[in-house]
């Protein structure tokens, strides 16, 4: 049998690109906010934050490209990925990518912020109904699907009114927010029945119970956002509970270490990235404990990038990813 041409290699590898890259994006930009704000707050250096914009706004650059040239030259490998019971989940990391880039960009691009957060919460809608949808009138979906991915389409409305109070009216901020809020805990509740009364997740999937944490760190920084800037007694519940689950998992971090790498490990950056804003928000307004609290997580968010982002390049390298699973 002759072996495959290097052109056919490359096509094979096209054919499997995951959309899944795009929590890559998610993570490295919530490193750029969360440097952006420890300037702020800690009086860090500001170019780190701005180098680490831009570089995720690159990386979303050549991820679209990428997946785009998928879908030209393999579109029904993209419909089978979107028909896939879990892989659906992490088609909107796209537009997510799109809300937190023009977060980062808020200050300094203005207008290349707006656009991006308009396109970002219009497809991001689009893919809401899209997958609540599928959920309904399913054919294919079991209880052994569940997992916290499941948070990404719906839940990733909370985002929306962190830059959307700057550029759009407040009830446009409102509306994502509470489709956010509410089938959080609606999902919160299928989530834990699967992970409590279920086999557990498999090893691909574990990672992603690191999402557990987004939901409410991020609902903290939309709550103040709509409400001013004031942290109150709401804000604090959901500070507070993002805290409790971000200690649940540390207590479990030996058995996440013994995990082999995955795409799918990227989830740990994004929960982290959020939490560790939430508490720099918490330090700026409260100072106390937060403030040594916001340097461990921004010192361990920035080494689980680094380390994410080497792995990650180490397995291209090695053409371990773009491969059939």
């Amino acid at each position: 049998m002759n072996a495959p041409t290097p052109s056919s290699s490359q096509q094979q590898r096209l054919e499997h690109f995951p959309v899944s890259f795009f929590a890559m994006v998610m993570g490295t930009t919530g490193l750029a906010i969360a440097w952006k704000k420890a300037h702020q707050v800690l009086g860090t250096p500001e170019a780190v934050g701005c180098i680490l914009s831009w570089w995720a706004l690159i990386l979303f650059a050549l991820l679209a490209i990428g997946y785009l040239a998928k879908a030209i030259k393999h579109w029904g490998a993209v419909k089978h990925e979107f028909a896939h019971p879990i892989r659906l989940n992490f088609f909107p990391a796209f537009s997510i990518s799109l809300l937190l880039l023009a977060i980062a960009f808020t200050e300094s691009l203005p207008g290349v912020a707006s656009l991006l957060w308009t396109a970002g919460a219009i497809v991001h809608l689009a893919f809401t109904l899209t997958v609540m949808s599928s959920w309904i009138h399913h054919t294919r979906y079991d209880i052994k699907h569940a997992n916290p991915a499941w948070f990404i389409p719906v839940v990733g409305n909370i985002i929306v009114p962190i830059a959307g109070v700057t550029f759009a009216p407040i009830e446009i901020s409102w509306f994502f927010f509470s489709i956010g809020l509410v089938f959080w805990l609606v999902l919160m509740t299928i989530v834990m029945n699967r992970l409590f009364f279920h086999e557990p997740l498999p090893e691909r999937l574990t990672p992603t119970l690191f999402i557990l944490i987004a939901p409410p760190a991020v609902g903290f920084i939309a709550w103040v956002r709509l409400n001013g800037g004031e942290i109150g007694p709401f804000a604090r519940i959901l500070y507070h509970v993002a805290l409790f689950l971000t200690l649940l998992l540390a207590s479990n971090a030996l058995r996440f270490f013994r995990i082999r790498f995955f795409l799918s490990t990227w989830a740990y950056s994004f929960p982290l990235a959020a939490m560790t804003i939430a508490t720099l928000v918490m330090a700026e307004q409260n100072g106390g404990l937060f403030v040594p609290l916001g340097w461990v997580l921004l010192a361990a968010l920035s080494v689980v990038l680094l380390l994410l982002t080497l792995r990650t390049a180490q397995g291209v390298l090695r053409g371990e990813i773009c491969v059939p699973e």
